[in-house]
């Protein structure tokens, strides 16, 4: 084992499938001899060389397309979309083809690729560098959404997920590349799309996240234990396929539930756990399901004292908390 952050387990695991199986290639903006953007790939060029880190043009669309093709051809793309921000000119390509192509031909074809991308805000990125777009596209059946909270976990869902043998979302939460740090063991391991993960048991409330806002909600769930506040920590990890009988029966034990994330609050993603909870958890229910997320306004501003404004942080996950806690 050795302590790594979130972008270093990132780049090892491609690092890794990339030696383990000559099928699996990178393409997007900048990813050859710069490393991109955020140096994901940074020293994969040198150690591969251009035919299978490929620098593309500046265009979404044909980063993806070029992906389906040569997926449905015997390869293993990964496609990085160097922020999500910009994943919307691909959106006919990901929903419309790659994740209907197996239900379409009855299984005759198959679309193994991956999709890379940083998104969220706090890095001072302003409008088009910090959207959260997990909501739209956790909407479409057969593409697998991910998004990894921690290094252990980062490493192990993108290896299963370059092996995953349909289309795979994987956002990385770009505010905790270098900030979100731990243990990751050496050498080959896979942790499997699909089960959440219980971080913290508790008994008075539940707490669902992902990404950014679970760590966020570590720090918070600590702050609050020391009052007395018995939090119980779910890390979704896998939007979709979602796991509901984690996120069902955590709320049976607490009868609480508070549902973090940074999008906008309206048709955000938790609103799709709070539809869960209340549909198949209700005679559980000890409070109102509450959310706690970005404000309903374009995007999250520049401005730093206004990007604070905007996004959840500890302070207010742990006044959250509180409130739920004494309902």
């Amino acid at each position: 084992m050795s302590e790594k952050t979130l972008i270093e387990a990132i780049r090892e695991a491609m690092d890794e499938e990339l030696a383990r199986n000559s099928e699996v290639f990178i393409t997007g903006e900048d990813v050859g001899p710069r490393g991109g953007v955020f140096r994901a790939t940074l020293g994969l060029f040198a150690k591969y060389g251009p035919t299978r880190i490929i620098d593309s043009p500046l265009a979404e669309l044909s980063i993806v397309a070029v992906g389906i093709g040569a997926a449905m051809n015997g390869l293993r793309p990964i496609c990085e979309i160097q922020f999500a921000d910009f994943i919307q000119p691909a959106y006919n390509q990901i929903v419309n083809e790659a994740a209907r192509i197996y239900y379409r031909t009855g299984g005759t074809f198959t679309v193994p690729m991956v999709i890379r991308a940083p998104y969220g805000g706090g890095i001072g990125g302003g409008l088009y560098h910090s959207q959260s777009i997990e909501a739209t596209y956790s909407h479409v059946p057969g593409l697998k959404v991910v998004i990894p909270s921690n290094p252990y976990d980062a490493k192990g869902l993108l290896k299963s997920a370059i092996r995953d043998n349909n289309p795979v979302l994987f956002l990385e939460a770009k505010k905790g590349y270098r900030l979100i740090k731990g243990e990751v063991p050496e050498g080959d391991y896979t942790v499997p799309i699909g089960p959440a993960n219980v971080t913290r048991e508790g008994t008075d409330l539940t707490v669902y996240a992902y990404g950014m806002m679970h760590f966020y909600c570590q720090q918070a769930a600590e702050e609050v234990g020391k009052e007395g506040i018995s939090v119980e920590l779910v890390d979704l990890r896998t939007l979709n396929p979602l796991d509901k009988d984690t996120v069902l029966n955590s709320f049976k034990k607490t009868g609480k539930a508070l549902i973090v994330y940074e999008d906008n609050r309206f048709l955000g993603y938790g609103a799709e756990i709070a539809a869960i909870l209340a549909d198949e958890g209700f005679n559980y229910m000890d409070a109102p399901i509450m959310r706690l997320a970005g404000p309903d306004v374009p995007g999250v501003p520049y401005s730093h004292p206004l990007q604070d404004w905007f996004m959840p942080g500890p302070k207010k996950i742990a006044d959250a908390m509180r409130k739920l806690a004494a309902y």
